[in-house]
């Protein structure tokens, strides 16, 4: 269970059981309630119930996204054989490296990065081809799809876009990766 189905829970049982006490208890012991303190209930009852919508669009995003991307991980290793490492079960790369090639040049990576092979010999991020040299295809996707993670040692997290990974199609991550652990594998 994830600290955010944590949250979403303690939401929705402060609104049920806020429910279930001012329709069961709170008429027994009061006929008369809400009575004078109609405006406060209404109050209460509207804050509970945005509160609690709130914390569905802030909180339920994340199990959203990974029901998604498990579809997709599905799909993509019943058609390749590839899975969510961007590593087919040989240990290869899944991608094309001449057209991650491409991606790398198009999604600006060249500003920031030095490496050799695609010619870019910019200083604002690490120079790939010493931080990627002889790392495996799982090493270099987490550093592209989690930038802040330890696994990415020597990477700027002040400079890497959050979350880069997201900007990208699923083809285009495997494509970069590809051409990334190719260029630097030698």
């Amino acid at each position: 269970m994830t600290r955010n189905e944590i949250i979403l829970g303690v939401f929705a049982f402060v609104l049920v059981v806020f429910s279930l006490v001012v329709a069961l208890v709170v008429p027994r012991r009061d006929p008369s309630f809400p009575g004078k303190n109609l405006r406060l209930f209404v109050v209460v009852a509207v804050l509970l119930v945005a509160g609690m919508l709130t914390a569905v669009e802030v909180f339920g995003g994340e199990h959203e996204v990974r029901e998604g991307e498990g579809k997709a991980t599905e799909t993509l290793e019943a058609t390749t054989g590839a899975t969510e490492t961007g590593q087919t079960e040989t240990g290869a790369p899944e991608g094309d490296p001449a057209a991650g090639r491409q991606v790398f040049t198009s999604a600006g990576c060249t500003s920031c990065h030095t490496l050799s092979a695609a010619g870019s010999t910019a200083q604002t991020g690490p120079n790939l081809d010493e931080v990627l040299q002889g790392k495996d295809a799982v090493f270099v996707r987490e550093s592209i799809v989690n930038p802040d993670a330890e696994v990415a040692e020597g990477f700027s997290q002040e400079l890497m876009p959050e979350n880069y990974g997201e900007q990208l199609s699923d083809e285009q991550l495997a494509n970069l990766v590809a051409f990334l652990v190719e260029s630097t594998s030698g």
